[in-house]
């Protein structure tokens, strides 16, 4: 017979990781900002919704490519990639594989020092900002902290 506490700390095991759910949904909503600016920049829409800040300028300015394609298509691919660990990383199977995390780390860790990048770009050579850029820098900042936890589970 196991104890309350035996039977709740195996129940707890058996749920997804929370941090990896987290992961998900930021991802989800890190790629539908991604292919909203993709869209756009694809000429897929005419005019870019923006509140707050100068987007036409952000994604007029030659920074808004990268390799030759647009920066917004480089963050759907990572998102999806990242959305795909990370639901991966929720099944009891690949809870605590190491290279699901590593992979969720490293995907995370090179988002947040791109979006860096990008974000120095926004306030010191085109003096314009995004929000839609805002927004993703934000979630992939918020993706990478949730990738912490998941690098202690799985030593």
């Amino acid at each position: 017979m196991t104890s309350g506490a035996e039977h709740l700390a195996a129940e707890l095991e058996d749920r997804p990781p929370l941090a990896r759910m987290g992961i998900a949904l930021l991802a989800l909503a890190g790629l539908l900002v991604s292919m909203y600016l993709a869209l756009y920049k694809l000429g897929y829409m005419g005019i870019i919704q923006c509140q707050i800040g100068s987007c036409e300028k952000v994604q007029a300015s030659q920074y808004a490519y990268f390799l030759g394609q647009p920066v917004a298509m480089w963050g759907v691919g990572a998102y999806i990639v990242l959305l795909v660990l990370a639901l991966l990383g929720t099944q009891p199977r690949f809870a605590r594989e190491r290279w699901v995390a590593l992979s969720i780390f490293g995907m995370a860790l090179g988002g947040v020092l791109f979006s860096a990048y990008l974000t120095y770009l926004e306030a010191a050579v085109i003096r314009a900002w995004c929000q839609w850029c805002v927004i993703s820098a934000i979630l992939i900042t918020l993706i990478f902290l949730l990738s912490l936890p998941g690098l202690r589970q799985a030593r």
